[in-house]
């Protein structure tokens, strides 16, 4: 991909394999930028990815503490129906979704692009299943000396759930910034597109433009790549230590 974003059309339509340009063409990714709001759409990807990750991150620690920390008249009914909505494949919720969201005039705003994922029955299975590692006698110890629960959340749950919420937090920043089919459901304008869905802009009548496609690949895939290479061993970690726990 890389290779193919550093050469020019003559060369990546030559009969003859051509693996590494004859001259670098740098010049591709500025054309990609000179694209009309491309700078825009950069933004916009990275203000949904901030804005989602926190948002669920906030309802998935409040949702697993609660279930891991809390007893309550149907709560192990709750949760199981909860994992039950894991098999509903999420291409059938895009019409009432969209419907949803249509009536509540959110179509083409960030609210559209935001609000809808900002809560995961995976994240919170995979939170509250830490959570019960963590053992009952400091939270005991806790109420004993007159801790609240939001006190004891806040300063002893998520500080030893740090690995489990940083890997959530990686997983979420990726999945929302490659998010390619509801960005481009929800939205009308220009404006309001996030990075992905601007790809199709290098496809015309008289062919694709694989060069400049594959330059605004790289530039949307590199961001992703860092992060998970800076912060693996936090995945790496939150999953061998989240373990099964009924």
């Amino acid at each position: 991909m890389i290779l193919t974003s550093l050469k020019d059309l003559s060369e990546i339509f030559s009969k003859d394999i051509v693996l590494f340009p004859k001259s670098l063409k740098w010049e591709n990714y500025m054309e990609v930028f000179k694209l009309n709001q491309f700078t825009r759409h950069i933004f916009n990807s990275i203000i949904v990815t901030i804005c989602i990750t926190l948002g669920e991150l906030f309802t998935t620690i409040l949702a697993a503490f609660a279930f891991s920390n809390f007893k309550f008249k149907g709560r192990d009914l709750l949760f199981t129906l909860l994992l039950g909505t894991m098999m509903i494949p999420s291409e059938i919720l895009v019409i009432p979704n969209f419907v949803l969201l249509s009536k509540l005039g959110w179509i083409d705003t960030y609210k559209a692009l935001i609000i809808p994922w900002c809560a995961s029955v995976f994240a919170i299975f995979f939170l509250r299943q830490y959570f019960l590692g963590i053992p009952k006698e400091l939270y005991y110890a806790a109420k004993v000396d007159g801790c609240s629960d939001f006190k004891y959340l806040c300063t002893v749950m998520v500080p030893m759930a740090k690995p489990a919420i940083i890997t959530l937090a990686i997983l979420k920043i990726i999945n929302s910034w490659n998010a390619f089919m509801w960005p481009l459901v929800v939205t009308n304008s220009e404006e309001m597109r996030t990075l992905p869905t601007v790809l199709a802009k290098f496809s015309s009548e008289v062919g694709m433009d694989y060069n400049l496609l594959m330059a605004a690949a790289t530039i949307i895939i590199l961001p992703m790549i860092i992060i998970y290479i800076l912060l693996s061993k936090y995945i790496i970690n939150g999953v061998s230590r989240s373990g099964i726990k009924g």
